[in-house]
């Protein structure tokens, strides 16, 4: 069980909802600590390839690279952290509903702490992520109801 599990029903297709959640490019635009997002390797993303992700964390802003564990369009993906003092493990599923005009998107995060990372996890880390989360999902739903197919 992740520490973290959040559910939303979103009015568009499987497709649609893959293609926005994947491009590191929309990151900062449904994730309220997102601050910038970028793939570190060349050609097309998958099981293996590599983000830079930086997010505000308290006070200041923490580079993080994160690693596709999981990869299969439009379904799922995974992704774990691999450096930095708090790694976060993400598991995200897309679901098809009413004969796929619809998608059904359920998320799990955790975290483990490295370091200076074992005291921030639990006073900074967790606290933040339990307020954003829900909120990110929000804007996630209303960034792609929204927005023109």
């Amino acid at each position: 069980m992740s520490a973290f599990h959040e559910e939303i029903d979103v009015d568009r297709t499987p497709e649609d909802v893959w293609a926005f959640v994947i491009d590191p490019s929309h990151m900062p635009e449904w994730q309220l600590s997102a601050v910038s997002a970028e793939q570190l390797d060349e050609g097309p993303l998958g099981v293996g390839s590599r983000l830079r992700i930086t997010r505000h964390v308290g006070s200041r802003d923490m580079p993080m690279t994160m690693e596709f564990t999981e990869y299969d369009p439009p379904h799922a993906w995974g992704m774990r952290g691999i450096d930095g003092p708090v790694r976060g493990n993400v598991h995200g599923r897309i679901t098809p509903l009413d004969d796929g005009r619809r998608s059904h998107l359920t998320m799990d995060l955790d975290f483990e702490g490295h370091g200076i990372g074992k005291v921030l996890l639990p006073l900074v880390v967790r606290p933040q992520v339990r307020k954003e989360l829900p909120r990110n999902e929000q804007l996630l739903k209303d960034k792609l109801e929204h927005t023109a197919a």
